[in-house]
């Protein structure tokens, strides 16, 4: 048997939107290190109260939560150069919170094609 969910018009739009800011995050990362995902991030607060009630909802959660904690590593990034003998630990931080977005960002694609719910 096949087990598909179909999607009504406004919830279709809104899976699509998260698509397009799940895009936004991630071109974000690649060309401006995050620095300008707070654009998509902004869109992300605006619209998740909309998605209430269904699986879109938790990806918007997802992003913006994504995003804090990333910023969160780039500041203990931050204070480790500025201790001068903590460069490369802050390299190794910068580079793995980057990798971190970029898998938290990929996965949340992918299930949002799925139409799952993030945790």
């Amino acid at each position: 048997m096949n087990d598909q969910l179909v999607l009504d018009q406004p919830l279709q739009s809104a899976k699509n939107l998260a698509w397009w800011l799940y895009i936004g995050h991630g071109l974000s990362l690649v060309f401006s290190l995050g620095m300008l995902s707070f654009v998509p991030l902004i869109i992300n607060y605006l619209k998740r109260d909309d998605t209430r009630g269904n699986f879109v909802y938790s990806h918007h959660s997802w992003q913006i939560r994504s995003f804090w904690w990333y910023l969160a590593w780039l500041v203990v990034g931050g204070v480790l150069w500025i201790t001068i003998v903590g460069i490369p630990a802050a390299l190794l931080v910068w580079a793995l919170a980057w990798l971190w977005k970029g898998y938290r960002l990929i996965k949340g694609l992918i299930d949002l094609n799925e139409n799952k719910t993030m945790p």
